[in-house]
């Protein structure tokens, strides 16, 4: 019987050993998890070398506040995506919240601010039970409110602008607090919440089993209905309160324009921060760090006497390149 051979060396590259950095690069789930951020890093630094007075307190300080809202409506749609869901009605929500603000200014801005977050909640609910008790496709069940929700504002508000003077709410869109934009707070505690809720509650526990498997959910026992209600209220809540500070900041009610293409910027944010459309997962700060890439590359563009078509056309190019890195991670 022949002896055995010598003994052969471990495998330097065996299953307990950490990838290489190079290897970590070729791997999908690495550009999901960390892509977007090193993409805003890289956008800053080509800023910082080639762009003239872009990284000045100021420059950013405006571009925090136009990217507060998206921030905020983004927030309720990955709650929604982590369902395995979408909704398409935000930026109608938004239009139908800012029509109702000027009807019950009159009687205090704390009502006037209720009735147009309960409006968005209304809407949600309405896509909430439209998606889990008739059990349409999310999709088709959103796409109703998308075109709806707009000619009710627009009917609200009789189609007309409507200027806004009330001094409270105008400070919401205006004022600050410690040299911050009241927005960015707004947006910035929002976004700590929903990280709170996705990671340390039951509910946040359940939207991600709901998103991971529905049947597999349903069948442990969670209440898969409420928890699909639920996130829809939510995201209607949270584009109610990015309409009302819009409209703040705008200094305007304006249902015909306002929210326009915000349901693209949304989901945008959610996909390229790395939550996945299949759902099962919540990504918080990705989500935030998505929608500040699109507005960092939005403004770039802008600064280099780009048009803005050329934004959309590489917001495109983000977005596919966003869901073939994610489908390329689930085929592994």
């Amino acid at each position: 019987m022949p002896s055995p051979g010598p003994a052969q060396p471990a495998d330097p590259a065996g299953p307990d050993r950490p990838a290489s950095p190079l290897a970590r690069l070729r791997d999908p789930a690495w550009y999901q998890e960390y892509g977007v951020y090193v993409a805003v890093a890289a956008l800053l630094l080509f800023n910082a070398l080639f762009t003239d007075h872009f990284m000045t307190a100021d420059n950013f300080r405006t571009q925090l506040v136009q990217v507060a809202p998206i921030v905020i409506v983004a927030l309720g749609m990955a709650l929604v995506i982590g369902t395995e869901g979408v909704d398409l009605s935000v930026g109608s929500t938004m239009a139908l919240a800012a029509a109702f603000l000027p009807l019950y200014l009159g009687y205090g801005l704390v009502p006037a601010l209720v009735v147009a977050l309960l409006a968005g909640a209304v809407v949600g609910a309405v896509n909430g039970a439209l998606v889990s008790l008739i059990g349409l496709q999310p999709i088709v069940a959103t796409l109703a409110l998308f075109v709806g929700g707009r000619g009710l504002a627009l009917v609200v508000a009789d189609g007309q602008l409507k200027q806004i003077v009330n001094p409270d709410l105008l400070s919401l869109g205006t004022g600050s607090f410690l040299g911050v934009p009241l927005v960015v707070w707004i947006a910035g505690l929002l976004a700590l919440a929903v990280a709170f809720l996705v990671r340390r509650t039951t509910f946040g526990r359940q939207i991600v089993a709901v998103g991971g498997n529905r049947s597999a959910a349903a069948l442990a026992g969670l209440p898969v209905k409420r928890v699909l209600i639920g996130v829809y209220v939510l995201c209607g809540v949270f584009a109610a309160l990015a309409g009302i500070l819009a409209t703040a900041r705008l200094t305007a009610s304006d249902p015909s324009s306002l929210g326009t293409l915000m349901e693209l910027s949304a989901i945008t944010a959610v996909v390229v921060g790395g939550t996945p459309l299949s759902g099962g997962s919540v990504r918080v700060l990705g989500t935030v760090a998505g929608a500040l890439l699109m507005q960092l590359l939005r403004a770039t563009l802008v600064k280099h006497d780009l048009p803005d078509s050329t934004a959309q056309i590489a917001q495109a190019a983000i977005i596919v390149a966003a869901v073939y890195v994610a489908r390329e991670r689930r085929s592994r």
